[in-house]
C-alpha cells in the first residue's frame, strides 16, 4: 500500500488540504512520517517553481502521485460550467497547464470542483454538457502528454455535478477517452454511495487514484468507516496506485498526518499477521 497526503503549494481556503505553509518543512515532516508520496494541490502552475517542487520531493524520497486542481475554483471561481465562455476557456486552459509538470513527475491530474457548480438558473443538463465538452478537450491534451486525468465524485453539498461513482463512470463513458478515469474519495462516498464497497467494485477498472478521509473528514481512524474492509477490497480488485489522505488538519496537520499513517499501517500489519 503506497500512501500519500495532500499538501497545498499556495495559500488556500480549502480546509481539507491537510498541509499548508512552509513547503520545505512540511515535505520533510511528511517524509519523516514514512509516507511514500505527497499529493500537491496547485492553484496555478505559473505561480510555482516546478523545478524546485520536483527537486524538493525527490530530495526527500517522495513521489508526486497526483496534482489537485480544485483551488482554481476555490480561489478564482474558474470552472468548466461557468455561464461565461471566457471563464470556461480559462478553466480548461488552467487544467491543461498542469499537464507538462504532471507528465514530468508521473502524476495524475485531478478533476474536482474545477468541473463546476451550476450557477443561477442554468439547468443541470446544460452544465453537464459543458462539463463533458471541456473534459473531452482536456482528455485529448492529456493523451498527447501521456497523463491520466481523474474525475472525482463529490458530495451534493459541494456540487450537484457527479456525486456518485456510477455518475462518474457515465461521464467517463460519454467522454470516451482512455486517459480519463475516476477517483473515489471515502468521505464523499460515505455521503453519496449506497455502499462504499459496491461502488469500488463497480468502478474498479477505472480507478486511477484514491482519497481517504473518515466519515467526519478527520483522518482515517477518527470516524466510523471500515478502513480494513475498504483497503482489503482495493487490493482484491487489483488497485496498485496511491492511497492519498485528503482530510482536515485536526487537531493539527502534523497530528492528523501522523495518526492517519499509523492507523493505515496498523491495518496493513494486522492483515499481514493474519495472513502469516
Amino acid at each position: 500500500m503506497k500512501l500519500a497526503v495532500v499538501l497545498s503549494t499556495q495559500p488556500a481556503q480549502f480546509q481539507a488540504a491537510t498541509f499548508k505553509g512552509d513547503l520545505e518543512e512540511n515535505v520533510a515532516y511528511i517524509a519523516g512520517l514514512g509516507y511514500d508520496g505527497v499529493e500537491l494541490a496547485i492553484r496555478d502552475p505559473a505561480l510555482v517553481d516546478e523545478d524546485a517542487l520536483a527537486s524538493l520531493a525527490a530530495r526527500h524520497g517522495l513521489a508526486i502521485p497526483a496534482i489537485g486542481t480544485g483551488q482554481a475554483w476555490g480561489e478564482e471561481r474558474l470552472s468548466f460550467t461557468d455561464p461565461q465562455a471566457e471563464v470556461r476557456r480559462r478553466a480548461v486552459e488552467r487544467l491543461k497547464s498542469h499537464l507538462p509538470f504532471a507528465a514530468r513527475v508521473g502524476a495524475v491530474v485531478i478533476v474536482g470542483l474545477i468541473r463546476g457548480v451550476p450557477l443561477g438558473d442554468a439547468p443541470s443538463e446544460q452544465a453537464r454538457a459543458l462539463m463533458v465538452e471541456a473534459l473531452r478537450e482536456c482528455a485529448e491534451a492529456a493523451h498527447e502528454c501521456g497523463v491520466q486525468l481523474a474525475l472525482e465524485p463529490l458530495n451534493r453539498y459541494e456540487t450537484p455535478l457527479v456525486n456518485t461513482l456510477e455518475e462518474a463512470l457515465s461521464v467517463v463513458a460519454e467522454v470516451g477517452a482512455d486517459k480519463l478515469g475516476v477517483l473515489p474519495d471515502t468521505f464523499h462516498m460515505n455521503i453519496e454511495e449506497r455502499s462504499i464497497e459496491e461502488g469500488i467494485r463497480r468502478a474498479a477498472d477505472r480507478i486511477v487514484h484514491f482519497h481517504v478521509a473518515d466519515s467526519n473528514r478527520w483522518p482515517p481512524g477518527g470516524g466510523h468507516l471500515d478502513f480494513p474492509a475498504i483497503l482489503r477490497l482495493l487490493r482484491h480488485v487489483g488497485y496498485t496506485g496511491y492511497v492519498s489522505g485528503e482530510f482536515l488538519p485536526l487537531p493539527d496537520a502534523a497530528s492528523a498526518a501522523r495518526g492517519a499513517i499509523e492507523h493505515l499501517h496498523s491495518i496493513e500489519g494486522d492483515e499481514n499477521a493474519a495472513a502469516g
